[in-house]
């Protein structure tokens, strides 16, 4: 978790082929607001369909499956959801809905993540919007039914100091490197999820803040087009 520190930084080199991608993306956010002022219609056509994907794809990549009739209810007609799967898509539906309203002024800090983890988890049982309250390892079942630690995230009492400081390096590498922006936030990203702060949600979260980062560097794509539906199809990859 120590991907966004000045040591780290400073040592990150680029080829010429990434770093030609990373110009040819920025040239498309450019072009964005072009776009909008000619076609406010198809904009508003994408906007509902990216919202539904991205509702479904996240939660699915999660094992969470509601049919596709329910999912365009809970998305679109703001339905109330019946059972635990659709509790889980509301609550993404709603913690999306504010990103996609606010994402560009909601900072990076450990105050935003909690409250918009207890918007994921507004509508469960047990209620989000807490760090972890024990470890939380992250295991592999075989098929023979033996099983390992894949990864082993910041203990649970060191939690709330990581992100603490997971916010403070994400604030100065915004404002310290000349680094491009895609650079910064698929970085802060890994880093919460080697942290993995949450008892559960941390996949959702990190694909949310990934939306919320990008509107930081104004990369507005993903209003319009489900980057979580992106992930989905690229799983394997993801």
């Amino acid at each position: 978790m120590h991907s966004l520190t000045d040591d780290y930084l400073a040592r990150l080199r680029f080829n010429p082929e990434q770093a030609a991608t990373l110009r040819a993306i920025g040239e498309y956010r450019g072009k964005q607001e072009l776009f909008y002022r000619q076609a406010p219609e198809v904009l508003a056509g994408l906007l509902e369909v990216a919202r539904i994907e991205s509702s479904e794809s996240s939660n699915r990549l999660e094992g969470v499956n509601v049919p596709a009739d329910r999912i365009r209810r809970l998305v679109v007609h703001q339905a109330q959801p019946r059972n635990r799967s659709e509790q889980e898509v509301a609550g993404y539906r709603d913690a999306l809905a504010l990103i996609h309203e606010s994402g560009r002024d909601m900072a990076f800090t450990p105050n935003v993540l909690l409250q918009l983890h207890g918007m994921l988890y507004r509508y469960m049982p047990n209620p989000g919007g807490r760090w972890k309250p024990t470890d939380n390892d992250i295991v592999e079942h075989r098929p023979d039914g033996t099983s390992r630690v894949r990864f082993r995230p910041v203990a649970a009492h060191l939690t709330p100091l990581a992100m603490d400081q997971l916010s403070a390096n994400y604030a100065a590498a915004t404002q310290k490197h000349d680094l491009d922006s895609l650079i910064v936030v698929p970085l802060a990203i890994l880093d919460f999820l080697c942290i993995h702060p949450f008892a559960d949600g941390n996949g959702r979260m990190s694909r949310l803040l990934t939306l919320m980062l990008l509107y930081h560097f104004n990369y507005e794509v993903g209003r319009y087009i489900s980057i979580e539906r992106v992930y989905e199809e690229t799983k394997e990859g993801y």
